[in-house]
């Protein structure tokens, strides 16, 4: 039996966990394949013309999975931490699929994701629509789970390390792991923490590669995966209250880590048009910058940007960096 894991939204940090689990069960998973225009115009197609770009991408890869797989995944994310949730879309996301792609009734398998305080998201009751869809038991829910919390830990693991997340996934899907440590770009002539959610900084398609083409302008990267989750947390500590999302406190928090960190010259903070809970991170992040005394600038993605525009904004950011680093150092700053 096959079930098809959309190459969209959470799949950039949860396939790891996703795949382990469905494999132990037996199942034949399918990946739906990084994003291209063909999928990007189903999606659009099929999704209600204001939604944000991701869950257009979303939509056209499951319309994808749909083609090549019994099932698609289409999991209901609603927190992982209290009293935080996500954004109203993750919570509706099987509705909104079963809404509008035609021939998905029935076929998406969707356990609500709703923990106090479980980043790793494996507790077995989530996953009890696997028993009452599929009827496995509870015990071969839960050695499935065992394994599959092993394999995303040692996937975190190497997220703290330093890989990015489009690294560290080639690396667990090629079960290297360790071995690719070495990748890591430490010589590079500046260093900048690119701050986003995986979904708009990794979707090669959306983003047009801005890690890559950053590491061949000789930038270090820095990304808000790579911070422990506690202690991006610490260093919201000085606000009164915060945010309602919980990876946009993640990525606020990583981007005030990386503020303090001297090694990060600058913040580039990759967003897609029409997010409403990256609207606030955004001015956040401009805020503390300023404060801060570190460049900082925005890349605002959809399913309409150009790669000539978002190059030459990343060219002359870096250029900048450079230059005012040189500036430093002929200073003896």
């Amino acid at each position: 039996m096959k079930i098809a894991i959309p190459h969209a939204l959470l799949y950039y940090y949860y396939f790891p966990l996703w795949d382990t689990l469905f494999k132990e069960l037996g199942f034949e998973v399918v990946d739906t394949g990084i994003t291209n225009k063909d999928i990007l115009d189903k999606g659009s197609k099929a999704a209600v013309s204001d939604i944000c770009a991701p869950i257009k991408i979303f939509t056209g890869h499951v319309i994808e999975g749909l083609e090549k797989a019994d099932y698609v995944f289409v999991p209901r994310f609603a927190r992982i931490r209290k009293p935080e949730y996500f954004c109203p879309k993750f919570m509706g996301l099987p509705d909104i699929i079963e809404g509008t792609v035609e021939g998905s009734h029935g076929r998406v398998i969707s356990p609500i994701i709703n923990e106090k305080n479980n980043e790793d998201i494996s507790s077995p009751k989530t996953y009890d629509i696997l028993t009452d869809i599929f009827g496995f038991s509870h015990r071969e829910i839960r050695l499935a789970l065992k394994k599959a919390e092993e394999v995303f830990l040692r996937f975190k693991n190497l997220l703290h390390s330093g890989l990015t997340c489009d690294k560290a996934l080639e690396s667990y899907k090629l079960q290297r792991w360790e071995k690719d440590l070495g990748k890591v770009k430490k010589d590079g002539e500046v260093t900048i923490a690119v701050l986003g959610y995986v979904y708009d900084v990794y979707d090669s398609f959306i983003s047009m590669d801005v890690i890559k083409k950053l590491e061949a302008m000789n930038v270090n990267i820095k990304t808000f995966e790579m911070v422990p989750i506690d202690i991006a947390y610490e260093n919201l500590r000085h606000y009164r209250k915060r945010l309602f999302w919980t990876f946009s406190n993640r990525v606020l928090g990583a981007g005030l880590f990386y503020l303090k960190d001297p090694e990060v010259d600058g913040l580039i903070h990759v967003t897609a048009f029409g997010c409403g809970p990256d609207a606030i991170v955004g001015r956040f992040l401009q805020y503390e910058s300023d404060v801060a005394g570190k460049p900082f600038t925005t890349l605002r993605v959809d399913e309409h940007t150009g790669e000539g525009h978002m190059l030459t904004r990343i060219e002359a950011f870096v250029d900048m960096l450079k230059r005012k680093k040189w500036a430093s150092v002929s200073r003896g700053v």
